[in-house]
């Protein structure tokens, strides 16, 4: 038998097993066989679990992951166009345009004509999207402490480092 794993029956709250009222335990274990093992099943269980974190973590700045990430490349970046700012982040063009939209109409970034392209408009970051990452970034420190300390500090820069080895393979 492989690994096993603990599973809600949706009824809300989870009564001791052999209580339900139908006779049926209120949580089952399920056997996952190999799943465990397979890279893509564990990687994206971790991913669940890092993301609703950071998710919960940035609201206190109101603020998403995509977000977050815009405004620190922005930051670093200062000047880029739309084009090159989503091509860096992996996000689909559309997607981005409505993120530049809000990201603006929040009063955290600007768009300016660019000097090398007149069709194109420059990014940069104004001073309550500079104060905003700022807060931001504290959160986030708070967020990858959080689990830093289930890994280690060796553990986490090996992670990173294999993490970094699989997406840079490509196949």
């Amino acid at each position: 038998m492989g690994e096993q794993t603990q599973v809600d029956n949706g009824k809300g709250d989870l009564p001791a097993a052999g209580e339900t009222e139908s006779g049926e335990p209120g949580e089952r274990m399920v056997d996952l066989g190999a799943l465990p093992s397979f890279l893509g099943y564990a990687i994206r269980r971790a991913q669940l679990t890092i993301s609703d974190d950071f998710i919960r973590t940035l609201a206190a700045a109101d603020l998403r992951p995509a977000y977050f990430y815009t405004l620190l490349v922005i930051q670093k970046n200062p000047g880029l166009n739309q084009s090159d700012v989503s091509a860096a982040l992996g996000l689909q063009r559309t997607n981005f345009v409505v993120m530049v939209n809000d990201l603006e109409g929040r009063g955290l970034i600007e768009r300016r004509p660019s000097a090398s392209d007149r069709r194109s408009y420059a990014l940069h970051l104004t001073r309550k999207g500079r104060a905003l990452l700022a807060r931001a970034m504290e959160l986030q420190a708070e967020h990858q402490a959080r689990f830093v300390s289930v890994l280690g500090a060796e553990e986490h820069d090996r992670l990173i480092r294999l993490l970094g080895k699989l997406a840079e393979s490509r196949h």
